[in-house]
């Protein structure tokens, strides 16, 4: 059995390479990965992450946070360049930055193959960057989100789950957002045309 050889990249060379791409990637540290979708359970969540920053965006208008993505690279262990699904920094930055300086709050919508990833992979990635205070990883397949909160002493997360009828508090930044805002215009589990 022959395997290719790739060489791996440099953090910048990835960068270079990233911008003549049609599709997103995210950098593992030596080599690009191709950030795909799944579903349209998925791809809802993903623009309802969208209005949110938009509405984050109303929320913190002449505030020093503001909310990027899901374009905006969160640099984390070694090399590691991550591309969540929404990032909050409230650190001045130069437009032509690369990647957010001392990310916040970080957003991951899960896809059907990306829950290893997104739970466990990113989950310690994230932990290392002390500048994290809050990770919130929104289920695309049923409305749940857990929400990732450093605990009193800032070292490790703290995980709390939400449901529906609950409020995803981000008191770092000052702004809460009902989960059902999240999954608007989403029925999980009823038949089609139901």
């Amino acid at each position: 059995m022959t395997f290719a050889f790739r060489e791996t990249m440099t953090q910048n060379e990835f960068f270079d390479w990233a911008e003549a791409q049609d599709m997103r990637h995210e950098f593992d540290g030596f080599q690009p990965v191709a950030m795909t979708g799944g579903n349209l359970g998925h791809s809802s969540i993903i623009s309802n992450i969208s209005n949110i920053n938009f509405e984050l965006r109303s929320s913190l208008r002449g505030k020093s946070c503001k909310p990027l993505g899901p374009e905006a690279g969160v640099a984390t262990v070694g090399d590691t360049v991550r591309d969540p699904d929404a990032v909050v920094t409230c650190t001045r930055f130069d437009p032509r930055d690369r990647v957010v300086p001392n990310p916040v709050v970080v957003f991951e919508v899960v896809s059907p193959t990306s829950g290893r990833t997104d739970r466990i992979v990113k989950l310690h990635e994230y932990q290392a960057v002390p500048t994290i205070r809050r990770y919130v990883i929104v289920e695309s397949d049923s409305v749940a989100i857990t929400v990732l909160s450093r605990d009193h002493e800032g070292e490790a997360f703290r995980a709390a789950g939400l449901t529906e009828d609950d409020t995803l508090d981000l008191p770092e930044i000052g702004i809460e957002i009902p989960v059902a805002a999240i999954y608007e215009g989403l029925a999980f589990g009823e038949a089609p045309g139901a």
